[in-house]
């Protein structure tokens, strides 16, 4: 990954070439064995008038491949992960290169706003003022309505994913913060106040795919194997939907991706999910059965999903902390699971002896979702 943050002045080119560098460096890969690249980007046309991303950024990374941009709002890169995984498993390729990039505050507050606005139904919502955390406020609503939770609990959240990146060089922000100040800061849509809110954000993420087959005959040195992958959707805007307070999507996206993997919740040892707003982090543990459907809004308050609880997430910061570059985030996430598994993140000391990690990533107000797990290597 690059580091998460603001950098108008960087392109998407440039902030993929560097992610690209770092992910060849790291596998040990040469870049002449890439088969395929599979990238995801969200709002290129908008940010930088650039459409066809897929050949400019496979020139970016140095190689000479077929390359296609997968575009699922803010889980674009993971459904590019999706699609490698399984070209991979049916023997149609044994090196791809996954990632994505997103530029983003060149856009200003307003106009990055505007930009994400589109991945909610532009007839019935975004003509009608809908933005994201109005979504999400309603989505917020409907849960303390149904199961209870406080803004307390969800303050708690965005505490403990701060905390998380305080050490976190790659992150957005270094900064802690306080269960007060989130409650006293500027409301956004009620419940979400301005610290239940992800940033906006500058950034990109790669990752080299192989198979065993590559893996053994290469000598390359591979710890960590995604083992199941899944993806489930539903109903793009949030009045069509038979329940705002539980994602179905997600809860289809674990599924595939646990009876994939042969495991269960029970055997997962760490995740990166989808906090673009605190709520969304309640929905997402709630989806991946790490805990009943209505009783995960207060496991941060109980310190259970914070470094050295029984199920700690967002142990990189989150979107919430660590930042939230659109194309970028889904591959971002699986760098960070893989890091954490093969311990040498800033924060593995947390999870010394985790096998098993999952990476959940949504589009929209997870009208898209794809999950991901990663298990050490035997």
């Amino acid at each position: 990954m690059t580091s998460f943050g603001n950098a108008p002045e960087r392109t998407g080119r440039d902030l993929f070439g560097e992610a690209s560098a770092e992910a060849f460096s790291d596998a040990g890969v040469d870049r002449a064995d890439v088969e395929s690249l599979y990238y995801g980007n969200f709002m290129g046309e908008l940010a930088e008038h650039q459409g066809h991303q897929g050949p400019l950024m496979a020139e970016a990374a140095g190689i000479r491949a077929p390359a296609t941009r997968y575009e699922t709002a803010c889980a674009s890169s993971s459904a590019g992960v999706r699609q490698a995984v399984k070209d991979i498993r049916n023997g149609e390729a044994d090196v791809l290169l996954v990632g994505g990039a997103e530029r983003m505050t060149n856009l200003g507050t307003a106009g990055a706003t505007e930009a994400l606005a589109i991945a909610a139904d532009d007839l019935w919502e975004v003509r009608q003022g809908m933005t994201f955390p109005g979504a999400y406020a309603l989505m917020a609503r409907a849960y303390f309505e149904q199961f209870g939770g406080t803004r307390e609990d969800l303050a708690e959240i965005a505490v403990k994913n701060h905390e998380h990146a305080l050490d976190n060089e790659q992150a957005q922000y270094n900064s802690e913060i306080s269960v007060e100040q989130v409650l006293d800061a500027p409301m956004v849509s009620e419940p979400l106040g301005l610290y239940d809110s992800c940033p906006i954000s500058d950034g990109a993420a790669a990752a080299v795919l192989v198979s065993d087959e590559y893996a053994t005959d290469h000598d390359v040195d591979a710890p960590v194997a995604i083992t199941g992958t899944g993806q489930g959707g539903d109903q793009l805007a949030l009045h069509d939907r038979e329940h705002l307070a539980t994602s179905p999507a997600a809860d289809e996206a674990a599924a595939e991706a646990y009876d994939e993997a042969g495991i269960s919740a029970a055997d997962v040892d760490l995740a990166e999910v989808h906090d673009c707003f605190t709520i969304a982090e309640v929905l997402a543990i709630e989806s991946l059965g790490l805990y009943e459907t209505g009783e995960g809004v207060d496991a941060a308050t109980r310190g259970e999903t914070a470094a050295g609880g029984e199920n700690p997430v967002n142990l990189s910061g989150g979107l919430k902390a660590k930042g939230h570059p659109v194309g970028a985030t889904g591959v971002g996430q699986i760098a960070d699971v893989v890091k954490l598994l093969r311990g040498d993140h800033v924060n593995s000391d947390a999870v010394p002896d985790a096998d098993v990690g999952v990476a959940h990533n949504a589009g929209g107000t997870v009208a898209s979702a794809v999950v991901h797990v990663m298990e050490v290597r035997e």
